[in-house]
């Protein structure tokens, strides 16, 4: 496995990746979930090259960018298990040589509303550093988990609007036994907040389970979020986060605070 620390290197190794080459792009504290996307890549592809770089420009100035976890040794050891042809780990200064850039990637209106109402600049700034990642690493297929559905969503127009020459491809969300979505933030709960966080799947499980059209989705939803988390939004969107339709497939996405720690799901669903 080689471990590239700029785009000299990045550029080396990838002039000797032969066949299909699969990028999986992740801020690091690898876990299961980043293990399922690397796996994917790996059945669909002949190379796979996964990057390790935690955004500056995706944080806002009160969320956990100081803290987020570094932990690179563990990651590269979870990449070469796996069998990660090449591990992109760039540095801050490497990826922004010229500081942060002023031309960023607009996300249009969908970066406006769910995650983007609640995290006003966040998509400006996951587009632009996953376009930058496209350029660097070039690859034939794009990994992304279902998980950060609205990111999924987004990568996919911005690589059809703009004519990349890649397929974006999305991967499951991997839960733990509980119904928990896997997170690198779910290490930020202690015990009584961990099973508080079940709340999240268990709303978008009840709401999926619903029928009676779209209020009662969102009815059966609320109803078994419970009182422990703090919602910041829970929203009933057609497959590509347009308005709801009356009936026929869905999406439910939620997101809220348990604790100082936010945390967000999604599932598909047929409104009935």
């Amino acid at each position: 496995m080689i471990v590239a620390t700029n785009r000299a290197e990045l550029s080396d190794a990838r002039v000797k990746m032969a066949g299909t080459v699969a990028v999986v792009m992740t801020m690091g504290a690898l876990h299961d979930g980043h293990e399922a996307l690397i796996r994917a890549a790996a059945e669909r592809a002949d190379r796979v090259l996964v990057t390790i770089f935690v955004n500056p420009l995706q944080f806002g100035p009160n969320e956990d960018f100081d803290r987020y976890p570094r932990t690179l040794d563990a990651d590269l050891a979870v990449c070469a298990r796996n069998g990660v042809d090449v591990v992109f780990t760039p540095t801050r200064e490497e990826m922004y040589p010229h500081g942060e850039p002023s031309i960023r990637v607009s996300p249009g209106p969908l970066g406006d509303i769910l995650e983007g109402a609640s995290r006003p600049g966040f998509f400006n700034g996951v587009l632009t550093v996953v376009l930058k990642l496209l350029h660097l690493t070039r690859p034939d297929l794009a990994f992304f988990g279902e998980k950060d559905y609205q990111q999924l969503t987004l990568v996919r127009r911005m690589a059809r609007d703009t004519d990349l020459p890649v397929r974006i491809v999305g991967v499951p969300t991997v839960r733990e036994a509980d119904g928990l979505a896997r997170s690198s933030r779910n290490r930020y709960l202690d015990p009584a907040q961990r099973r508080a966080a079940v709340a999240l799947s268990a709303a978008l499980a009840a709401g999926a389970g619903a029928t009676g059209g779209p209020d009662a989705v969102l009815a059966a939803a609320r109803a078994a979020l419970g009182t422990e988390v703090e919602l910041d939004y829970l929203a009933l969107t057609d497959p590509e986060l347009g308005p709801a339709p009356a009936s026929g497939p869905a999406r439910l996405l939620i997101a809220a605070r348990v604790g100082s720690t936010r945390l967000i799901d999604n599932t598909a669903l047929e409104i009935a």
